[in-house]
């Protein structure tokens, strides 16, 4: 959530921010600044009425001590309080409309990032190069079905579209990278959590999911009551409010977590010919890298999240680049994004495979979560999260970057302590 302050005090540089973002949000943020004028407004006629009764109501026994004719007073009492109860209800409808669109306005996008969308994406470095062959090379999918690794169609069945099954050495691999993944992670001193994979409401909405995103999950209705559950559609729902409605202190921080969950994805729309197989799926693996820190710690927390995953692509042997996204393709709660995109040959193209990003105050001011300061001022905290990785495509790439003429896959040597020593997948 924007500071309201902010929006006061800049309006046209919010508005700015927002085109940037390929959002046209200038007639919600004037309607923002006419419901912040009329709920201060309202809200100081109610405390002054307020002020009034309590003066009045002070002043009654002594009236009545003295024998004076105290009707009067009872009456303008009465018409105090009626004028409050009508106040109270026009602060509050006013305040839901007010929240309401405050939590629907994107987050700004840092002042370096290009406006608009993917077609500003700027790469940063490369690493590796494309791998050639001598030989016509086969697809992720043909790889993982001659080499008895995925079972699509047995997935289609028991899940419908969008779903596979792992099988043999191909659970075995999934299993590998995973393990890879969260082994890195400790040993660079991150705390491992193992969160719900159903969340309430308020979890998306302090992440910035909800409310405009809100259909793109899957919903649970509980069956004996009126609750409602979300499948996390990332760990970082979940991770965004492990502080929610907490102050910590500037000992506690930084917070350096992450977690390994599977991931539940709408992903409403029709799929490109090219993301057959599991480059796009209602479920897949992942493990999801995140930080609470101190706003002037922001920055070196999100160089250290983005050198992190690239250091994990790099150990698995892959040709990536690393991508600073234009404004408009940054998510809607993201101030800045970094995105880790590896090379598919199938695709002829890049998949992002790590999206590393700074919520800056945003996720922050939504769950109301803060730091103590050292002089005892209270600020709001920053956080960050990055994908370290997520599977679903780093499979692919592995596969058909390791394949060989006969149809095997190298195993990448980081991997293979997870497979006892196996060096080549065969048929």
């Amino acid at each position: 959530m924007i500071d309201i302050k902010l929006i006061r005090e800049n309006p046209d540089k919010i508005k700015a921010g927002m085109k940037a973002k390929q959002v046209d949000c200038d007639a919600l943020i004037d309607r923002i600044l006419e419901l912040d004028a009329s709920r201060r407004k309202l809200l100081s006629q109610a405390e002054a009425l307020k002020a009034e009764q309590n003066k009045v109501s002070k002043q009654i026994p002594a009236m009545k001590k003295a024998g004076e004719d105290i009707k009067p007073v009872l009456a303008r009492m009465g018409a105090i309080k009626e004028e409050v109860s009508g106040l109270d209800a026009q602060i509050r409808d006013v305040e839901a409309e007010y929240q309401e669109d405050l939590l629907s306005l994107p987050n700004m996008p840092d002042d370096d990032l290009l406006p608009g969308g993917k077609e500003n994406n700027k790469p940063l470095r490369y690493f590796g190069e494309p791998k050639k062959f001598d030989f016509e090379p086969k697809n992720h999918v043909d790889l993982c079905t001659d080499l008895g690794m995925i079972d699509y169609e047995r997935g289609v069945k028991l899940g419908g579209n969008g779903f596979w099954i792992y099988k043999g050495i191909g659970a075995q691999l999934e299993w590998a990278l995973l393990n890879y993944f969260i082994e890195t992670h400790l040993g660079d001193g991150y705390e491992m959590i193992m969160p719900p994979h159903m969340l309430e409401y308020q979890c998306g909405l302090t992440a910035g999911q909800f409310p405009k995103f809100a259909d793109e999950v899957y919903k649970i209705a509980n069956p004996t009551d009126d609750r409602v559950h979300y499948m996390l559609p990332t760990a970082e729902s979940a991770l965004a409010s492990v502080y929610r409605d907490e102050i910590l202190t500037e000992e506690d921080l930084p917070k350096k977590f992450f977690s390994y969950t599977p991931c539940f994805r709408r992903e409403a729309g029709s799929y490109r010919a090219e993301e057959r197989g599991m480059v796009r799926g209602h479920q897949f693996n992942k493990v999801e890298m995140f930080q609470y820190t101190l706003p002037e710690k922001s920055d070196e927390a999100f160089e250290e999240l983005v050198t992190k995953a690239e250091n994990l692509v790099k150990g698995l042997g892959f040709h990536f680049r690393t991508v600073k996204l234009a404004a408009g393709d940054c998510s809607a709660s993201m101030a800045r994004t970094y995105d880790i995109e590896i090379w598919i040959p199938s695709m002829g193209g890049y998949k992002e495979v790590s999206s590393v990003s700074n919520a800056r105050d945003y996720q922050a001011r939504r769950g109301n979560m803060r730091v103590r300061r050292a002089d005892h001022s209270i600020q709001y905290m920053h956080t960050l999260n990055g994908s370290g990785l997520a599977t679903s495509r780093i499979f692919p790439a592995l596969v058909e970057q390791n394949q060989q003429a006969d149809g095997s896959v190298v195993v990448p040597e980081v991997l293979r302590k997870y497979l006892g020593g196996l060096e080549i997948i065969k048929k």
